[in-house]
């Protein structure tokens, strides 16, 4: 395979939303934005509840054209940031940006309110018009919140601070981490956090050690910043759930997911009982693999040993996860190929970007973006896949507008996921050589193990850091302890730790920008595991079904998205199906050895 830098590996182009920070087009939709807001504010403050159906229908579809300009502006700033971490001057500018966007946002901040001071029988008259009718799955998620909102005053005043408390530090800890630099033996100085965690991963083992330990170096030389940043933003989410009434430090973020925390503790607790069957299963067989007893944490995630490590050239890549949509349905490859094709994607890691993941919706009137840092590997390929499940989806949610296109969480990984299975499907069954079989399924399993366990581990540790956090500030040492307890307890006794591994907490950036949103993962993925079973069964119109579901964007809930194909996530037994998935496959390898 050439090497990266001969790949042409590409970068997205941001000009599809604006030529750049200081272009007049991102000028004019500020001004315009802000008059927008002025003009509504005037126009319908304390004045929802004498309005008529299609004056409130039309009072949505204003306040939805002002939330798509200032979306893509932010969209904008955010995608800059996200490949320029390190740049002074794009940092300022995406400061400004949020702080300029808070400020017109206020001016529309009374509408959700008043919304939710309507009487149930005035919103019910409103909504047999039509005009307000199609917004009926976005009014019943703005209403959700109605046990949970503050007066007028300490709403406005939340909104305004957010700049300068939560999303401060956010920032603090992004740029944080874009400036650090790990010196590991034997390798090089200087390396970024993607190339440090891609050596996690490398053929050789002392150079997977050698890079874990400088890893756990630079996060121990920093950790009381991040254990501040940490504490902070567990204590300032402690005191907005407890002047809201949340019950649990979960419960807000499954109230946006639209799924019940009974739910979450259902597929939470199922997860937990399948640790011994699943994670300390398959890791103590991948000891054996290696001829050892306990295999160290940096092992964990290692090639094979008879791994040839195959690497994959981005057309490769490309290639088979387009030709693996393809043979799903057509229009799915259709849509996938536009992201190669019309540049909404940026593969090239470098210095300076963001070493994460993510596609990105932006808005409705423009297209998705795909975040990744591609290094030639098989989970590259798999991310490759996920992050397209994502734009796809988005994609096709699109024609619900703003304010309905988003989904939860929960079910937003649904199509990641199920893009990762189609892919995967494709890799495997082509695969004639039997020890490539192996190793191709034994890197399924582990990333499933990644996404289901490890994220319930995340979960865990989050409960118990917000738990504790209301007693008191959390000492480094204490969030360390906590975490090799979930570690150990997740993994099992065929992964040993060591002092440096204590501080991996603190790279975990969902923690920090989405406090709980990693169940959501392992949602998804036993999600898919049961939907790709009805699939293989041969469920009829299964593909379009499945285009139906995506297309429906943030207007339905789960139990409606998996009702056509028979599936409830409420049956306690649901999630178990979805293990067993994972479990079969560890089965498969026991049976190869």
């Amino acid at each position: 395979m050439p090497a990266l830098n001969e790949q042409n590996l590409p970068d997205w182009d941001l000009s599809h939303l604006y030529e750049g920070p200081k272009c007049d087009a991102l000028k004019a939709d500020l001004e315009e934005a802000s008059r927008q807001a002025k003009g509504f504010a005037a126009a319908y403050t304390g004045k929802l509840e004498g309005l008529d159906g299609l004056a409130f229908g039309n009072a949505i579809s204003e306040f939805e054209s002002i939330s798509e300009i200032l979306q893509r502006i932010m969209s904008y700033g955010q995608l800059l940031f996200a490949t320029h971490t390190s740049d002074a001057d794009v940092g300022q500018f995406y400061q400004t940006l949020q702080e300029q966007v808070t400020d017109i946002s206020t001016d529309t901040l009374f509408f959700a309110l008043e919304i939710n001071r309507l009487a149930d029988d005035n919103l019910d008259e409103k909504l047999t018009n039509e005009a307000a009718g199609l917004y009926k799955p976005w009014l019943k998620e703005v209403r959700a919140y109605r046990p949970h909102q503050l007066s007028d005053d300490l709403e406005k005043l939340l909104h305004e601070k957010s700049v300068t408390g939560r999303a401060a530090f956010v920032r603090l800890f992004e740029e944080t981490f874009s400036e650090m630099r790990f010196d590991v033996e034997g390798v090089g100085e200087g390396l970024t956090q993607s190339a440090v965690m891609n050596l996690l991963s490398d053929k050789s083992g002392e150079k997977r050690k050698a890079a874990s330990q400088a890893f756990g170096k630079v996060l121990g030389d920093n950790i009381r910043l991040l254990a501040l940043i940490t504490n902070t933003l567990a204590k300032d989410k402690e005191i907005e759930d407890r002047w809201r009434n949340f019950e649990r430090p979960v419960s807000e973020r499954n109230l946006s997911n639209q799924v019940e925390d009974t739910v979450v503790d259902a597929l939470v607790d199922s997860v937990q009982s399948s640790f011994g069957d699943l994670s300390h299963r398959y890791y103590k067989m991948k000891a054996k693999w290696f001829g050892v007893e306990t295999l160290d944490y940096w092992d964990r995630n290692a090639p094979l040993p008879d791994d040839a490590s195959t690497l994959y050239s981005w057309d490769d890549a490309k290639n088979l996860v387009l030709e693996a949509y393809g043979a799903f349905t057509p229009q799915m490859a259709d849509i996938a190929r536009r992201f190669f094709d019309e540049q909404w994607i940026d593969a090239r890691p470098r210095e300076g970007k963001d070493s994460g993941a993510f596609s990105h919706p932006v808005v409705p009137s423009a297209h998705p973006y795909i975040m990744m840092n591609f290094h030639g590997k098989a989970r590259d390929v798999m991310t490759l896949a996920h992050e397209l499940g994502h734009g796809v989806h988005q994609v096709l949610a699109a024609d619900q507008g703003t304010l309905m296109s988003d989904t939860p969480l929960t079910t937003a990984e649904t199509a990641s996921v199920f893009g990762e299975m189609l892919t995967f499907r494709k890799m495997v069954d082509g695969e004639m050589d039997p020890a490539r079989r192996k190793i191709l399924l034994a890197g399924k399993v582990e990333d499933m193990l990644n996404t289901v366990v490890r994220q319930v581990s995340f979960h865990e540790f989050e409960r118990r850091v917000h738990d504790e956090r209301r007693s008191g500030e959390l000492s480094a040492d204490r969030l360390g302890e906590i975490w090799i307890d979930v570690q150990g307890e997740s993994l099992g006794p065929a992964i040993r730790f060591d002092e440096a591994y204590k501080n991996y907490w603190a790279y975990i950036p969902h923690f920090v920008h989405t406090p709980f949103y990693v169940y959501a993962y392992a949602f998804g993925d036993c999600l898919v595991n049961s939907l790709y079973g009805v699939f293989s069964g041969g469920h009829s119109g299964f593909q379009d079904k499945y285009i139906d579901m995506l297309m429906a964007g943030g207007t339905k809930r789960h139990k409606e998205l998996l009702a056509p194909f028979a599936l409830d996530a409420s049956d306690p037994n649901f999630w178990n199906e979805g293990l067993k998935v994972i479990s079969g496959f560890i089965d498969e390898l026991e049976e190869m050895q």
